[in-house]
Order: structure tokens, then sequence, then C-alpha cells
């Protein structure tokens, strides 16, 4: 067993919770922001489908120069979110799978032109960059759903609107 088998299996278990959300995602809402610093919800919905093959693609090489990143693009319908996490997911495993042990231990690094930002071993980044941030960003969607009075389904466990153990 390699060290990405388990993140294969997790990201199978998390796309499960994410589809749930992007499921819920009102398409007249796409717009809508809690707050004028706020990404719009289409903007972080399109962000949270994106984020595992986004990051595995960044992740791939040995280095990434931030200052070639674009900004997040919003969804244009809400139909179109769960294709795009679909074929983020496919990209993140196929990324996953073509690294082995020693892959995922050597350093990446990520610049902003030719300053260096930092360089840390690629299996610590693809814990943090590609799942602790689709975490964080699903988490941020479930606000903006609450604030929507969109009923939350089930993540970890019962929400305030779904219970699966009834």
């Amino acid at each position: 067993m390699g060290m990405t088998d388990g993140m294969i299996h997790e990201l199978e278990m998390e796309t499960a919770a994410t589809r749930r959300l992007l499921e819920r995602v009102p398409p007249d809402k796409l717009a809508w922001k809690p707050h004028e610093k706020s990404m719009s919800m289409g903007q972080l919905t399109l962000h949270v489908a994106t984020i595992p093959g986004n990051m595995a693609e960044i992740l791939s090489p040995d280095s990434f120069d931030f200052s070639n990143a674009t900004p997040q693009s919003s969804a244009q319908s809400a139909a179109e979110l769960l294709p795009a996490l679909e074929e983020s997911v496919a990209k993140c495993k196929a990324a996953l799978s073509g690294m082995d042990d020693a892959r995922v231990m050597q350093n990446w690094t990520m610049f902003m032109g030719e300053k260096e930002l930092m360089s840390a071993p690629r299996i610590g980044l693809l814990r943090s960059f590609v799942f602790s941030h689709w975490y964080h960003h699903r988490g941020q969607l479930t606000v903006y759903l609450r604030l929507n009075d969109v009923p939350l389904p089930s993540t970890y466990g019962p929400s305030a609107d779904e219970n699966p153990f009834v």
C-alpha cells in the first residue's frame, strides 16, 4: 500500500459529502454574498467543486509560480457544479495514483515570480492544500447555505436538518 492510497480513499469518502452540499445550492443565489469582501456563492461553489483537481495539478510538478494563478471564476449555473466536481475528483485521483512514495516525499516549492514563498514535502501539502483547504471551504459553504435557509445535509453525522440515523 502506497502513501497516497489512504488519500484516495479519503477523497472518495469526502466527495460524497461535498456532492450532497453542492446538490443543494440554490440556482438563483449564485451572485449572493454574505459580505462585500466575500466570494459570491457561485465563486465559492465552483471553488469547492474544483479544489481537488486544481490542487493536484499544481502539486504534480516540482514547483508552482503563484503569480500565474488565475482569479476564482464563478459558476454560471448550479447544474455545472456536479460535473465540475466529478471531473476535479477524477483529476485528483489520477494525480495521486501516479505518485509513488518517493515522489510524495520530495519537496515541492511555491514561488511568486523569482521569490520563493515556501518549500515542503509534497505529502504535507497534499494534506493541507487539497484536503484541509477543501474542508475549510466546504464548511464555509454550509454557512452560506444556512444563511439562505437551505437545509443542510448530514456530513459527519446528523445536521440540524437531516438525521440519517433515524
